[in-house]
């Protein structure tokens, strides 16, 4: 299985690139799992409405660029559908038995994901109602792909 996930912006700060880098070490006996970094838009900060979609749109066409069609797609959305970690590994899970065996994990960025990312995914996935910063959620992310992973495959995992 290929698991990946595509976020808006490079990654900076280097507790977070240490953190996934533990985790993506962690997942290599399993599966192969890959991130993919696409340009942020550089904008100001007080964008009007319209800007905003231009700025979505111009970051949704470089995620897309990365998606291939047999890939199945989780877009990472505030108003998506709350999962449980035992919800998510049965996902992937399922995915890999009867769906495909090559999913797609997308991050906005500061703006979200534009509407055509959104088409494109067949599931919106929440992680709650907080807003987190896009960085970090990359993070909480492969800890849990990796936490999936562990509870698929009926292994302890506790941290």
């Amino acid at each position: 299985m290929l698991i990946q996930i595509i976020g808006v912006g490079k990654l900076k700060e280097k507790y977070l690139t240490l953190g996934i880098a533990e985790y993506a070490k962690r997942l290599t006996p399993y599966l192969k799992f890959q991130i993919i970094e696409v340009a942020d838009e550089k904008a100001p900060d007080n964008l009007s409405g319209a800007e905003v979609v231009q700025v979505k749109e111009r970051e949704g066409e470089r995620i897309l660029a990365h998606i291939k069609s047999e890939a199945h797609v989780i877009a990472l959305a505030i108003d998506g559908k709350l999962w449980s970690s035992e919800e998510l590994a049965a996902e992937i899970d399922r995915l890999g038995t009867y769906g495909t065996s090559h999913v797609v994990f997308v991050i906005g960025g500061s703006h979200g994901l534009s509407d055509d990312v959104m088409r494109r995914a067949q599931h919106r996935m929440s992680f709650g109602r907080m807003t987190l910063p896009h960085q970090l959620m990359r993070l909480v992310l492969v800890e849990q792909i990796y936490r999936a992973v562990k509870i698929n495959r009926g292994e302890p995992y506790h941290k």
